[in-house]
């Protein structure tokens, strides 16, 4: 019998290629929600960048609202909807956001596109921007200071890998006669499945 991790991270993983060949332009799309300070709630879409049997991993810099929610609240949820891929597919996950390691951030960082990297030195993101010519500014003295040199990963920017409690497959259907199925981490990380009413 296969253990219903191994099950959902596979399905997951079937159903994220066959995502990527259809019309969606951006599969890769996941809504993050954290929650802050207060118990106030964010969402926001952020792409998946790597995913295996440890979780599903995205980056950002770290000084942004989302990277203080997290130092606030580790817990977080994820969803991916696939509204063209069959009669429509969520995949919904919940669970704990851990820092990736030194290595991944820079493995990851120097694999982006040199304007992005600079962006991401240039950018304080979600605080206040006072004038667009103030960002421009920045973005091209950082330029300048990296020019003729690789760009370095900035220390405020990483990643999060999400290490699931749980996972729910969505499957839609006509007359809102849905399928679903949570695979779900018990005592003793012992995990199961069970079927949900639409």
């Amino acid at each position: 019998m296969v253990d219903p991790y191994v099950e959902a991270m596979l399905a997951f993983r079937d159903l994220l290629e066959e995502a990527k060949s259809g019309p969606d332009p951006e599969p890769t799309t996941m809504y993050l929600a954290t929650q802050g300070d207060q118990g106030r709630l964010g969402c926001r879409a952020v792409l998946l960048k790597a995913h295996d049997e440890r979780g599903f991993v995205f980056y950002t810099n770290t000084d942004s609202r989302k990277g203080d929610d997290l130092r606030i609240h580790r817990q977080c949820a994820l969803l991916f909807h696939w509204r063209h891929l069959r009669n429509g597919v969520q995949v919904r996950i919940e669970g704990r956001a851990e820092p990736v390691s030194e290595d991944e951030a820079d493995r990851y960082f120097a694999s982006r596109p040199r304007m992005s990297q600079i962006g991401a030195w240039a950018s304080d993101q979600s605080r206040t921007l006072d004038s667009r010519d103030v960002f421009d500014t920045r973005v091209a003295e950082v330029e300048a200071r990296f020019e003729d040199q690789p760009v370095t990963r900035p220390p405020h920017w990483s990643g999060y890998r999400v290490v699931p409690d749980c996972i729910e497959l969505w499957f839609g259907a006509d007359y809102r006669l849905h399928e679903r199925f949570l695979y779900e981490r018990g005592e003793g990380g012992v995990w199961r499945k069970r079927m949900l009413f639409p």
